[in-house]
């Protein structure tokens, strides 16, 4: 058996995941023929028939299926070495751009940023608030470093980081709501009142309506602290995090609509980056430091 490149193993597992040679040699940013070639050359070295061209489009045979999945193993060593060289070739990086997302307890978290910035003074943390969407957009679109919000933890471009759960509450001012507040408040006898929602910053669309009631007037504030003075006057209501209007609803400033109908929700807060790109030596350390300081997070109705 001659021994195969890793080219060839490339094109054979571009084939495979896209099913046709066209289709894979545009993902490659290759030729047609290149990958033809590359995939036939791969099966004569082998004396093995991988692929079936029968169909309309290529498939796996039995010995191709289980040729691809140790070949996955190897590609994802080998991208994994790749990554690891470019970090050891980066420099020490001179600034970071870290987003903060809108349900971050903020002092809690700036108190961890400004540790590693006492730690690293050689090293300046750029940082952007993002509401909704627009943290992973922003990370997606290699404009940050580093993102503290939520994800979609199955995501395998991401890594991630557990910092720790927000409960989220419906909540209104008291007599703000036509009938009395009670456990069992539907959806839909909110119609006719105002929600307030944070404004998503993606400049792409996002299609979760976090909490919003279809049909219901809305109005759209930039961040959780202008929200929760709205409801606070008695001009809408809305889903805050639990840890901003604990004093509230202790004292009876805000009342909680929660009940078997409008739940709320918990959301995960994390430290996120891409996990398909290389890492320098200072995102690294904030990285480990975020790790470290996670444990000792609290959220301020805890304390």
């Amino acid at each position: 058996m001659s021994a195969f490149t890793l080219h060839d193993l490339q094109c054979f597992d571009a084939v495979a995941r896209t099913g046709g040679f066209q289709t894979a040699a545009d993902a490659l940013h290759r030729s047609h023929p290149a990958v033809h070639a590359a995939v036939s050359k791969l099966e004569r070295q082998l004396g093995l028939r991988l692929l079936d061209r029968s169909g309309y489009r290529v498939s796996l045979t039995d010995a191709g299926a289980s040729f691809h999945r140790r070949a996955q193993v190897l590609l994802q060593e080998m991208h994994s070495l790749q990554v690891h060289a470019q970090q050891l070739a980066m420099g020490e990086e001179s600034e970071l751009r870290v987003v903060i997302g809108d349900f971050c307890p903020r002092r809690e978290v700036l108190t961890m940023l400004g540790a590693f910035g006492s730690l690293n003074p050689h090293t300046r943390l750029h940082l952007h608030a993002e509401a909704v969407g627009g943290p992973l957009e922003r990370l997606l679109a290699d404009e940050a470093d580093l993102i503290l919000h939520t994800v979609n933890k199955s995501d395998p471009r991401l890594e991630w980081l557990d910092l720790c759960a927000v409960p989220f509450v419906p909540v209104a001012a008291p007599g703000f709501l036509g009938f009395a507040e009670s456990k069992s408040i539907r959806p839909e006898q909110l119609r006719p009142y105002t929600q307030c929602i944070i404004r998503d910053t993606a400049r792409q669309a996002n299609t979760a309506d976090y909490f919003m009631i279809a049909g219901a007037h809305q109005c759209t504030v930039a961040d959780q602290l202008m929200k929760k003075e709205i409801i606070l006057q008695g001009m809408a209501w809305g889903h805050m995090p639990r840890f901003l209007v604990a004093q509230e609803l202790r004292d009876g400033a805000l009342l909680s609509l929660a009940g078997r109908y409008l739940p709320g929700s918990v959301e995960e807060l994390v430290a996120a980056r891409r996990s398909d790109r290389p890492h320098g030596p200072a995102a690294q350390r904030l990285w480990t430091h975020l790790q470290q300081a996670a444990a000792q997070l609290r959220l301020p109705e805890a304390l």
